[in-house]
């Protein structure tokens, strides 16, 4: 971390909600549990927006079903990424790979940084900006997030930013700490900040259905989108078992039909859903030692998984665990991905 430009910002770090306040320049670990800024993996990437994508290791979430679980969930579950790039160097190839023979005939036309979740590198992400649109200033990127950042980080990530790909996991707080295990307040909130006022940022917000745990949730979430404009564009893609829920029934067709009915019955006009359905699967054993913990079934069975594979904070609450330096759901390793 010697000599970086961005230090200051990770010396008390409060770029996400948790604001843990530790230095990272020092290897004081947060709930991120990321001290310098990695890069997991990089490619051009033929999904929308096609792009040269560049995956930053580690997450401030611990998301049951996360799909990216080896690079989110880095450095606890020991998975192999790729490491440290300098700023400079990765601006220079990410241009060079969008002006390749394949980055032309794929269209690709932007760097896109998802993860794990960029925010908690947001000073690293910075200084490759600088550097990119010193070389091409018309560089597009694109931002994918779970929105739990700080006003301030929000406001900074929408000062470079060309697009931003928003997800949104569940619309009440328990069901958010159930599947998270952070709250849901920052996350709504930076929705809204959104779609009101960087609505030609919004690529779409993503909204993976989860059966039998956010289904619930689906349609006050159309509601509160609708009530910011009913313009805002909204992807519902289909859960598929991983993670620590890898035994877990994939979506189903009839869930995606209803996702996008019941947004569009509530006034929603860019409703889209995509990814593979009806995944053979299980619904999970209810715990009632986690359960009075939750209001809702779906918190409840989402809960129930954590507890089952060693969570002990019920609600979840990942900032305030007292296992958040030796989390058993950061090491858990999935017997399927699909």
């Amino acid at each position: 971390m010697k000599n970086l430009n961005f230090d200051n910002d990770l010396r008390e770090c409060t770029l996400c909600e948790h604001r843990c306040g530790v230095d990272r320049t020092a290897g004081d670990l947060g709930v991120c549990r990321m001290a310098g800024p990695l890069v997991a993996s990089r490619t051009l990437h033929p999904a929308p927006p096609e792009s040269y994508t560049i995956f930053m290791a580690g997450c401030n979430f611990k998301c049951l079903g996360c799909q990216n679980w080896t690079i989110s969930q880095f450095p606890d579950n020991r998975m192999p990424i790729e490491g440290y790039v300098e700023p400079r160097s990765l601006a220079e190839e990410s241009i060079r790979m969008l002006e390749s023979a394949p980055g032309v005939l794929m269209r690709a036309d932007r760097v896109f940084f998802s993860g794990g979740e960029p925010t908690i590198h947001l000073p690293f992400i910075e200084s490759f900006m600088a550097e990119a649109r010193r070389i091409r200033p018309e560089l597009k990127v694109n931002f994918d997030t779970n929105g739990f950042m700080t006003e301030n980080s929000l406001r900074r990530v929408l000062s470079f930013t060309t697009s931003l790909t928003f997800d949104l996991k569940a619309y009440y707080d328990d069901t958010m700490r159930a599947i998270t295990g952070a709250p849901v307040e920052p996350v709504l909130r930076n929705a809204e900040i959104v779609g009101r006022n960087a609505p030609d940022k919004l690529w779409e917000y993503r909204i993976v259905a989860i059966p039998g745990i956010n289904e619930d949730d689906i349609e006050p979430l159309c509601r509160f989108l609708a009530s910011i404009s009913k313009e805002l564009p909204v992807a519902f893609l289909a859960f598929r078992p991983n993670f620590v829920l890898d035994e877990h029934l994939g979506a189903p067709i009839q869930l995606m039909h209803r996702c996008v009915e019941q947004a569009k019955a509530v006034g929603l006009k860019n409703v889209t859903y995509a990814g593979m359905t009806n995944i053979p699967g299980k619904m999970g054993t209810l715990l009632e030692e986690v359960a009075e913990a939750y209001a809702r079934p779906g918190a409840k069975l989402a809960a129930s998984y954590a507890r089952s594979k060693g969570c002990i904070t019920h609600p979840r609450d990942c900032a305030n665990c007292q296992s958040m330096s030796n989390c058993p759901i950061k090491k858990y390793i999935p017997w399927r991905n699909c």
